[in-house]
């Protein structure tokens, strides 16, 4: 199953990154509406994963602070290497930006997953909308 990623913006494609988002982080995993919804998305990088009939499958976003959120890909199409390419897809963007180092905060059951893609764990497990994360930091070289 073939699909592409575009950087786009909160204002272009708002329907789809938070229609995805809600179905995945409020409908499934049960985030307050409150907590999602924090008012950093218009003015956030956005990347959307698309199939191959330009349906949306994933997004992920990249703040100015250097911070990855939201990463999430449709329960049908995980595990098919969209998350990578979404992180590696902001990840370019943040190194291309000037940044120096991104971070993100990483739901425990995922950290294998960004340790796989250069992250590194630091500090302890919080809870963040009741579900543990720890935060994690990648040196762009």
């Amino acid at each position: 199953m073939a699909f592409s990623i575009i950087e786009t913006s909160w204002d272009e494609h708002r329907a789809e990154l938070s229609a995805l988002r809600e179905r995945i982080f409020i409908g499934e995993q049960g985030v307050p509406e409150e907590l999602e919804w924090d008012g950093a998305d218009p003015a956030s990088r956005h990347f959307l994963a698309l199939d191959d009939d330009q349906q949306p499958i994933g997004c992920i976003r990249l703040l100015g602070s250097g911070q990855i959120s939201r990463l999430c890909g449709l329960e049908t199409r995980r595990n098919s290497g969209i998350g990578r390419a979404l992180l590696v897809a902001a990840e370019e963007a943040a190194r291309a930006a000037g940044m120096r180092e991104i971070f993100l905060y990483a739901q425990t059951h995922a950290t294998s997953f960004y340790e796989g893609a250069g992250f590194s764990a630091s500090g302890g497990i919080f809870m963040d909308a009741h579900i543990p994360h720890r935060q994690m930091f990648k040196l762009l070289t």
